[in-house]
């Protein structure tokens, strides 16, 4: 029976609150203001705490904040509850440390389904496959040029992984400086590489990374850039690697959203990835920068074979043409696609990946094939024993595709 400790300063809420969640099966504690809270946290071991905004002692924003401080309570998921829901409330609330914000009055029903939904993301994770029995497949998702849309790339492309296999998959930022794939998947940075930081290379293995990683209800675990530039400085090559390495040992897939630079960090994730998205639009700014990363992926020694080109049609019309563009670079678009500037900033706005919301959208579908694209040969040749809703949705476009080549 997972335990709650509810936090408000009203009785009545209080009463409301418990009577909610009781009769779902939860044990509910509950705390009149913050300071109470704060006091008996420890000794009450709570599973989830649900907080009120507005109290007199301490704020509901307070409370997060000395409870994220904590080592017991860090990574204890919290819910705010507020009458003000508004955009600067939420905000205000994720950056305190909230995992979930939800505006009074409410329904029972809701409440109890982001009770589950938040106890179900951050249940403790099933122990992990041996890493010499796994070793998952590092893609990375980059580009020199800026605003081609890498960061949406990289999250659709973890989120439908898990969608078509249902394996565990990881999503690594490593825009160190000014990274959103965790703002993309709506996830509060309660955690990030800033957790790793300051422990030697030699200290991080999987008991310490596990706790960092946030948890999406997709199934990815991301790591996430740290809320501030300066927590960045501490986080060198040779502990990328080294993070990169349990990752893989640890996951099925793992997905890299890399900056526009090829800085040491950049290059340590290069490195590690057996499959590289060099992702770039159909103007010449974008086509001289991709031309400029080949030639430093020849340099590097990187298979040309590991390398495929995305084309993102940032432009409705006007833009270069991909057989131009395939031309110039002498290699050919794998990927391609399509121009679809009010789903994808809906999508970012919101942090639901069109790969998730919108499968059967022309961008969502293209999103998901490009997963499936980037899957592992042995499991794309093979039906599994039990397929999911997303990889009948790719084989269905595909046995269209074959139809249509055949009339």
């Amino acid at each position: 029976m997972a335990r709650i400790l509810v936090v408000d300063d009203s009785a009545f809420n209080l009463k409301i609150i418990s009577a909610a969640l009781t009769p779902a099966g939860y044990a509910v504690a509950t705390a009149s203001h913050g300071r109470e809270a704060l006091e008996r946290v420890d000794a009450l071991e709570p599973d989830l705490i649900i907080l009120d905004v507005m109290m007199p002692d301490l704020t509901g924003y307070e409370v997060c904040r000395h409870l994220r401080r904590k080592r017991s309570t860090m990574h204890l998921p919290i819910l705010m509850l507020t009458a003000n829901d508004s955009l600067d409330e939420r905000v205000s609330g994720f950056d305190a440390g909230a995992d979930d914000y939800m505006s009074k009055p409410f329904e029972p029903a809701e409440l109890q389904a982001r009770v589950k939904a938040l106890l179900r993301r951050f249940a403790p994770a099933p122990a992990a496959p041996d890493a010499a029995a796994l070793q998952g497949k590092v893609i990375a998702v980059f580009s020199l040029r800026g605003g081609v849309g890498v960061s949406t790339l990289a999250t659709n492309l973890a989120v439908g992984l898990a969608q078509i296999w249902g394996q565990p998959t990881a999503l690594v930022d490593l825009a160190l400086t000014s990274g959103q794939s965790a703002l993309m998947l709506n996830l509060p940075l309660r955690n990030s590489w800033a957790d790793l930081a300051r422990a030697d290379v030699t200290e991080i293995d999987a008991t310490l990374l596990e706790p960092v990683l946030l948890t999406h209800p997709s199934g990815v675990r991301v790591l996430a850039t740290p809320a501030r530039p300066e927590q960045s400085e501490l986080i060198t090559a040779d502990k990328v690697g080294h993070v990169l390495g349990i990752l893989r040992g640890r996951y099925e897939y793992v997905v890299l959203d890399l900056p526009h630079d090829f800085a040491e960090p950049t290059l340590a994730g290069l490195d590690t990835a057996q499959q590289i998205l060099l992702l770039l639009a159909p103007e010449l700014a974008s086509v001289r920068a991709a031309a400029c990363a080949l030639e430093v992926f020849g340099h590097l020694d990187y298979p040309r074979e590991a390398i495929a080109l995305v084309l993102n049609a940032t432009v409705e019309r006007g833009g270069l043409a991909r057989k131009d563009i395939e031309g110039a670079l002498k290699q050919p678009i794998a990927l391609a696609l399509p121009f679809a500037a009010e789903p994808l900033l809906s999508a970012i706005n919101r942090g639901i990946p069109p790969v998730a919301e919108l499968p059967n959208k022309p961008i969502g579908a293209a999103l998901e094939e490009c997963a499936f694209f980037v899957s592992k040969e042995e499991q794309r040749k093979q039906r599994p024993a039990q397929p999911s809703d997303a990889w009948q949705r790719v084989a269905q476009r595909a046995q269209q595709r074959r139809h249509q080549r055949a009339s």
